[in-house]
């Protein structure tokens, strides 16, 4: 009688979820792989021996990847970033200012909407007005992790054009733009040059 055996690594999955993958190039479901090396009889896994090493897969693709790789931002959550870290940035400097400015919510909309707020409107700038401005800090430090310096610079820009339609920026809003800029990872220097640029710019130029 002849007796087949040998030494064979059978994966099992440790976990699922969304990665970014890279060969797909956007967001794919994986599996967390981990491998252990079994003796086999009759090419039967029989006895686990040692393990050797993990693994992330894309499902769709099925390209493997160290775990590392798991670090790193779904598209999705690069998008939420930016959604959340806009609607931060404009209730604050609306809380700081009149919030009452019907030009200046129609503002804080338009910048919303635009960054990916789908349907954002007055309703739901409403609702987020009712939130205190502090609570809102971690959404634009997660937003201004993943600009570029020139991003931030035009994102606060932004800012001071909505907190200067309903007049001269007033010492609160300057304190709430500075705030801003430094979640956004900003130096102070830089965001006083920032503020004096945009705040010296004529009035035509707001909108830009």
């Amino acid at each position: 009688m002849i007796i087949i055996w040998g030494l064979r690594v059978v994966w099992s999955t440790i976990a699922t979820g969304v990665f970014y993958c890279r060969k797909c190039g956007g967001d794919r479901n994986y599996r967390h792989r981990s491998g252990r090396r079994f003796f086999t009889l009759f090419w039967i896994p029989i006895i686990p021996m040692n393990k050797v090493g993990e693994h992330v897969m894309c499902e769709t693709c099925k390209t493997r990847y160290v775990t590392e790789v798991l670090q790193q931002r779904t598209v999705a959550a690069m998008q939420a970033a930016v959604t959340n870290g806009t609607r931060a940035m404009v209730v604050v400097m609306l809380q700081s200012g009149d919030a009452t400015s019907a030009a200046a919510r129609a503002k804080a909309v338009q910048i919303a909407a635009g960054q990916g707020a789908a349907g954002y409107n007055d309703a739901a700038l409403a609702q987020d007005l009712a939130t205190p401005g502090a609570s809102w800090l971690p959404a634009i430090k997660a937003f201004g992790e993943q600009l570029q310096p020139d991003a931030k610079e035009w994102h606060l820009a932004e800012m001071v054009r909505l907190a200067r339609i309903d007049g001269p920026l007033t010492e609160t809003e300057r304190a709430s733009l500075a705030g801003i800029a430094a979640d956004l990872g900003m130096t102070p220097a830089q965001a006083l040059g920032v503020i004096t640029l945009t705040e010296q710019a004529p009035s035509g130029d707001q909108g830009a």
